[in-house]
């Protein structure tokens, strides 16, 4: 019989299997004595836990009920709520945890403000790091008391208060990884020591890039070129009206134009609502407006051409001569740019704090020059380049440097261009018919509107049509409308974009294009 113990150096040992044994045996105890420990631990937790009740995930909100509760926008949070208690709701932009205390900042379109969940007679371990786990961009109600601060808070809108939160609950959770972080979305990028974004991922994924307060800064501003327009205009007796954008025939001729499939025939995306603007003045609504898509068929990449953009368009009669059209829009762009000045500054700070660029100078009323003076001034700073030639985009930009260094202006006019450049509808000039009676206007050396009188003449519109290859037998209605008598008009088109872009000193347009169209993106 083999020994269940060996004598080794006079001390009895345990067996081998008496040792596995003894092992099995502290192995068992020891998880007693842990399942112990966590469930002492667990109970002591929640009897610890002083804001069981107060934060956690809110059952999804399906409209069951109305609580009578104030939720307040950040913007409101100044110190003349110090002390109160107030709820909000806002996105998590950034949190971080240090210890007993989570700093947060709550974002809500273009404000911020600093919160803080620190441990408290009121706030517990356990709330501090639910909070500290919440993802970023998540939605949150957060209740707290505003308190001011001894230093400004320079990094959030609001600079003198923060938020000192008893209750965080999430309305609804963002997925834990982001294909781009806000902060770095917003950073300018000229930051080359720090992350930044660039266009194709943000546009990929723009519903995250337009959160940025840069983002929400420069669409409030770009509303506000669209409500100054129609103010203005509106003042003026001007009447806004609705045209259609599936149409018969290319508005501005050539082969820029998108085909659609229209039942068994085939139609066109409207190139702009010239004809139908044209069309409201022969039925004596003498001023008219519209704002809304213009399509181009323009295999154009570059920084400033869009396949799909959004056109302030506008036709006026007049009594004896265009410049009377030239001048009441030369005083709409002035109102634009003063009231974007004056009553959006905050607004331009926020752009201009991620995209540097120079304020935008005009002047009042505005400067016309003749497309020869134009010209003449290339040709005196080195331009090759003949009096009836189309400008190019470099000579444009040129122009519009040429311009400010002399007259301390970003927004100039230019009048009398050459016929052989214009649309078929342009009234060709009385005295030369090399010239027209057009009009382009300018923005920091780039076009930004094109206008004209219009030919009104159904004899000389029919003979013009021809000359540029557009077939009569689809702008047949359009030049039957000047048949029963109409008066003389002119008006002009802006791309919407192009204004706000310009305004702000940007390089590419797709930064004032909500959702952009170009040639590569039919995405999101």
């Amino acid at each position: 019989m083999e020994n269940k113990e060996t004598s080794i150096g006079g001390e009895n040992q345990p067996s081998k299997k008496g040792l596995k044994k003894q092992q099995k045996a502290a192995e068992k105890e020891a998880k007693k004595e842990a399942r112990k420990q966590a469930q002492g631990e667990q109970q002591a937790s929640q009897e610890e836990d002083v804001s069981k009740g107060f934060y956690g995930n809110m059952p999804m909100i399906q409209s069951t009920e109305r609580p009578d509760r104030t939720i307040l926008d950040l913007k409101d949070l100044t110190p003349s709520l110090k002390d109160k208690k107030v709820w909000v709701r806002a996105r998590l932009q950034t949190s971080r945890a240090k210890g007993k205390q989570c700093f947060f900042v709550l974002r809500q379109q273009k404000w911020t403000i600093q919160a803080l969940v620190c441990v408290g007679p009121n706030v517990s371990k356990q709330m501090v790091k639910f909070s500290a786990g919440i993802n970023k961009e998540s939605i949150i109600d957060v209740e707290g008391f505003v308190r001011t601060v001894d230093q400004k808070i320079e990094a959030c809108s609001q600079h003198d208060v923060e938020l000192h939160c008893e209750q965080v609950w999430v309305v609804s959770s963002a997925e834990p990884r982001l294909p781009l972080l806000i902060e770095d979305a917003v950073r300018p990028d000229t930051d080359d020591a720090l992350a930044t974004v660039n266009q194709d991922t943000r546009l990929d994924n723009r519903i995250l890039d337009l959160r940025t307060t840069t983002n929400q800064a420069i669409f409030r501003i770009e509303a506000g070129v669209c409500k100054y327009f129609r103010d203005f205009l509106m003042e003026k007796d001007f009447i806004e009206v609705h045209v259609p954008k599936i149409i018969s025939a290319a508005s501005e001729g050539g082969a820029n134009v998108f085909t659609v499939s229209y039942f068994k025939d085939k139609a066109y995306l409207a190139q702009s609502p010239q004809l139908y603007k044209q069309m409201a003045m022969t039925a004596d609504f003498d001023r008219v407006f519209t704002i809304g898509q213009v399509f181009r068929a323009e295999d154009s990449n570059t920084h400033r051409h869009l396949t799909e953009f959004v056109g302030l368009d506008l036709e006026m009669a007049f009594k004896f001569h265009y410049h009377e059209v030239v001048e009441v829009i030369g005083d709409m762009f002035v109102h634009i740019f003063k009231n974007l000045r004056d009553n959006l500054q905050e607004e331009i700070e926020t752009v201009g704090r991620q995209y540097k660029s120079e304020p935008f100078k005009f002047l009042e009323p505005s400067l016309v020059l003749t497309y020869k003076e134009g010209v003449r001034l290339l040709q005196d700073n080195g331009v090759d380049m003949g009096d009836e030639d189309d400008l190019s985009t470099p000579s444009e930009k040129l122009l519009g440097r040429l311009i400010k260094q002399k007259y301390d202006t970003d927004f100039f006019i230019l009048d009398k261009f050459p016929l052989a450049v214009r649309p078929f509808y342009t009234m060709p000039d009385p005295t030369d018919k090399k010239w027209s009676n057009s009009y382009d206007m300018f923005m920091r050396g780039e076009e930004i509107l094109s206008g004209a009188q219009r030919v009104h003449c159904p004899e000389l519109l029919t003979e013009r049509a021809k000359e540029k290859g557009v077939d009569i037998q689809h702008i047949k209605s359009y030049i039957d409308s000047f048949r029963y008598g109409a008066p003389p008009h002119a008006g002009g088109g802006i791309g919407m974009e192009r204004v706000t872009m310009l305004f702000l000193g940007l390089d590419n347009i797709r930064k004032t294009s909500m959702f952009p169209r170009d040639p590569k993106r039919l995405t999101p």
